[in-house]
């Protein structure tokens, strides 16, 4: 990868690191279709506003509109609302650990799907070092872990399936559109879908009160959705769904290195080992065979 790729995925990982703890907040007093909603919402007036901002046009081509109806509640408003359910009955260590089978499951997915994203033993090899250093550094939570839901391990497992099937989809289909009018089509549409869906199916659907459930709409939606699926879809594009996917694997190291710096946790050797692995995967993954 560019230097400028590695720009956006480090900083795509640090945004969506905290995600899990700031859904854990916001399902604390509202439901997971509403806390979608919003951060649907917000997401959406962020993209179009950075569209705006830089005079894209918007597509009127209603291929492209079926796409993003199509694309959009599949690779958003769908799978993080299955995230969000499931983080009522299963701690969010455990989900950010399943949260990081999409690569495994997008690395499947592309095989069958694109020509240019093939398994390889190298990216196999890649992948499963990354899972593993997941598991070794988020391996103190699970054991201590009370909440433990079938249900719930069950749905976030299911909203991985839709990340990957969905990133593969994306790179196939949307090769031709801007990359902030993708955003701008993908969260328009899950916003519809959301507050059509969200106030018939969960009842009551309720909207915030409490400030904090406020900050964790606006968090999720303005940087977890408006500004980080810019960067996803750009780093699909450029450097492939498989590649692009390993940026769950950060996800536990950021939320355990906020936990050190913040919440005075101990340094301690998952840590050091798990993020160790993680590094050595993104390298092997991404490292250039040599040509003869």
């Amino acid at each position: 990868m560019k230097t400028k790729h590695w720009i956006a995925f480090i900083t795509l990982g640090l945004i969506w690191s905290s995600s899990f703890l700031w859904i854990k907040i916001g399902v604390q007093e509202i439901g997971p279709m509403a806390l979608v909603a919003f951060r649907m919402l917000f997401g959406a007036l962020t993209a179009i506003a950075i569209a705006y901002y830089q005079r894209i046009p918007f597509t009127r081509d209603w291929k492209d509109w079926g796409i993003f109806a199509l694309f959009g509640p599949a690779s958003l408003a769908i799978p993080i609302f299955f995230i969000s359910w499931g983080e009522q009955t299963i701690d969010s260590a455990v989900a950010s650990i399943l949260n990081a089978t999409v690569p495994l499951f997008t690395l499947i997915i592309a095989h069958f799907w694109l020509h240019d994203d093939k398994i390889t033993l190298q990216k196999t090899l890649g992948l499963l070092v990354g899972f593993a250093g997941v598991l070794a550094l988020m391996s103190k939570d699970l054991l201590a872990s009370e909440h433990v839901s079938i249900l719930g391990q069950a749905a976030v497992i299911l909203a991985s399936l839709f990340y990957a099937a969905s990133a593969v989809g994306i790179r196939k289909y949307t090769q031709h559109i801007n990359n902030v009018m993708r955003s701008v089509g993908f969260l328009v549409t899950s916003t519809i879908f959301m507050w059509v869906l969200g106030p018939i199916a969960e009842k009551p659907f309720e909207f915030p009160t409490l400030s904090i459930t406020w900050i964790s709409a606006l968090w999720l939606g303005i940087l977890g959705s408006g500004l980080a699926m810019i960067m996803l879809y750009y780093l699909i594009h450029e450097i492939g769904p498989t590649r692009t996917s390993l940026v769950t694997y950060l996800f536990p190291i950021g939320g355990v290195i906020l936990g050190v710096l913040f919440l005075d946790e101990q340094l301690s050797w998952q840590l050091l080992a798990g993020s160790a692995l993680i590094i050595a995967s993104l390298f092997v993954v991404n490292l250039k065979p040599k040509t003869s």
